[in-house]
């Protein structure tokens, strides 16, 4: 019979590989801009936001904040280093405003980041305090960038159409949210417990619309090249 840290570590197994599939989701949208060596109307904000999500996230993880996280700095080291290759490319690409806008974004989430783990270290004692901190910064992170497909699913319903809300995009982030909740469910671990169940619901909800609009989408919507909406990507945590 698997011991239920066996079968904790077996779940997170399975929400890593969901994790780096839902990180490797804006691959499409990069290769396209490499290949046209113009980053168009894509924005840099949401791979800017992923990651400050994901330090935060491998920050909670480690030993001295949260003991036996392991599975969780595992992904979201990787995040943040696939998060930081779109950006490069972006900046590659971008024109001065769009550099500058990175620049800015990654030097600021940076400072911020530097005070939180100082004050982190110096003034809390122990995981219990430290992960009481950390795990709310990265629970409000999370629920932002989960509830972030709110303003798409709107556009799902006025429009009747799912052509801003990628199946596989929806599909990832319910698969994603479930199995970090039941993750948390294992070893109670209420701040990946909240934000991530939310994230489960979140996924639903796009894949109840998907299935109600589908077939009223006009068909010439197949033909244009989707925008990719970056989740979160640390949902995976």
């Amino acid at each position: 019979m698997v011991s239920r840290e066996g079968a904790r570590n077996i779940v997170g197994i399975i929400g890593n590989v969901i994790s780096f599939g839902l990180f490797l989701s804006p691959v499409p949208t990069f290769y396209k801009i490499a290949k046209k060596k113009d980053v168009e109307e894509f924005k840099p904000d949401p791979y800017i936001a992923t990651v400050l999500n994901c330090m935060f996230w491998v920050f909670y993880g480690m030993p001295f904040v949260r003991p036996d996280s392991i599975l969780v700095v595992t992904i979201n080291s990787i995040g943040l280093v696939l998060e930081l290759i779109y950006l490069s490319i972006f900046f590659t690409y971008a024109r001065n405003n769009g550099r500058k806008k990175v620049l800015i974004g990654l030097a600021v989430e940076l400072a911020f980041f530097v005070v939180i783990v100082v004050i982190t270290l110096l003034t809390l004692h122990g995981p219990t305090k430290r992960s009481l901190m950390v795990g709310i910064i990265c629970d409000i992170f999370n629920i932002i960038m989960y509830t972030s497909p709110l303003t798409i699913m709107k556009k799902v319903i006025t429009t009747k159409s799912v052509r801003y809300m990628p199946f596989y995009l929806s599909l990832t982030n319910f698969l994603n949210g479930s199995v970090w909740t039941a993750f948390a469910l294992i070893k109670f671990d209420v701040y990946i417990l909240v934000s991530n169940g939310l994230g489960a619901i979140s996924g639903a909800v796009q894949l109840i619309l998907y299935a109600c609009y589908f077939r009223r989408t006009p068909k010439e919507d197949e033909d244009v090249v989707k925008p990719a909406v970056q989740l979160s990507a640390t949902n995976a945590a």
